[in-house]
């Protein structure tokens, strides 16, 4: 994979994203222009937001933030289709809802909560530029479950400009182009004002170093990755090979040998094998 240049970063690359939506005046922005509504103020976890840790099993790329009335946010830049984008958003609700329980509040005190993907391709082909899910029952659409979760996908592929805020569209349009498109006049304020944030993230040697750090970070995922994909092919390998020598009637002891492994490995190996045929 080729090295990214800090300074052709758009708003779309994960770091250059979480670094604008770090400032709480452009996360305002986003949230009250996704989801239609006025907020007073909005905080910014910095600890929860770009960074690395263990209990994600990686580095961390979303923004986590809150407003005024203890609303949760949970943002994320989705720049390539990802399997079961609906399951990602109901794991991020429910760690949001297992850190408040674990702080002691009640159920019933649980606040409101969103999750908002924004994505650079129509994560569900309908050509939309926005999509809103809340709990609704099936057999009466005007029952709702008032749960507090609600969840928004956003799609720079939209068609349907007639149906959203001119605001909206202005931005997802910022959001879909390249480097040198990013920099045109939008003519929209808002998307002026994170091209200034960007403009100043793209100045500061500190953001460039922490960028240097954020990419050597990734390459050391992947390729810890790609090593952990490694070592489960030639364990599948050596499995199938065991199972298919057992079968021909080899011994445990041959076959082990011929694999280096003990033979408590092999008579495992088998053992599940047998186990899952039943």
């Amino acid at each position: 994979m080729a090295e990214r240049k800090f300074q052709d970063l758009t708003i779309k690359n994960n770091f250059m994203f979480g670094a604008v939506m770090a400032e709480p005046k452009n996360c305002k922005g986003v949230i009250e222009l996704v989801l239609g509504i006025e907020v007073d103020y909005v905080e910014v976890s910095r600890e929860k937001s770009m960074v690395y840790h263990p209990e994600y099993k990686g580095v961390r790329l979303d923004v986590y933030a809150k407003d005024e009335n203890n609303t949760r946010y949970n943002i994320e830049m989705q720049v390539a289709q990802k399997p079961a984008l609906g399951k990602r958003t109901r794991y991020y609700q429910s760690q949001m809802d297992m850190e408040l329980l674990l702080t002691g509040n009640e159920y019933k005190e649980l606040p409101n909560s969103y999750v908002i993907f924004i994505c650079d391709f129509d994560p569900f082909g309908k050509r939309k530029y926005r999509y809103t899910f809340q709990s609704k029952c099936k057999e009466d659409k005007e029952v709702d479950l008032e749960d507090g979760r609600c969840c928004v996908f956003l799609s720079t592929h939209g068609e349907n400009e007639n149906e959203v805020p001119r605001e909206l569209v202005n931005f997802l349009k910022f959001v879909k182009a390249n480097q040198e498109e990013s920099q045109k006049d939008f003519q929209d304020h808002f998307v002026k004002q994170i091209q200034d944030s960007i403009r100043w993230i793209k100045s500061s040697r500190e953001m460039e170093e922490r960028f240097m750090i954020f990419e050597e970070m990734m390459k050391d995922e992947r390729e810890a990755g790609r090593r952990e994909g490694m070592i489960e092919g030639e364990q599948a390998k050596a499995r199938n090979t065991a199972l298919n020598m057992h079968q021909k009637g080899y011994p445990d002891e041959v076959i082990a040998e011929v694999l280096e492994v003990d033979v408590e490995t092999v008579l495992e190996w088998i053992s599940e094998s047998e186990s899952a045929t039943k």
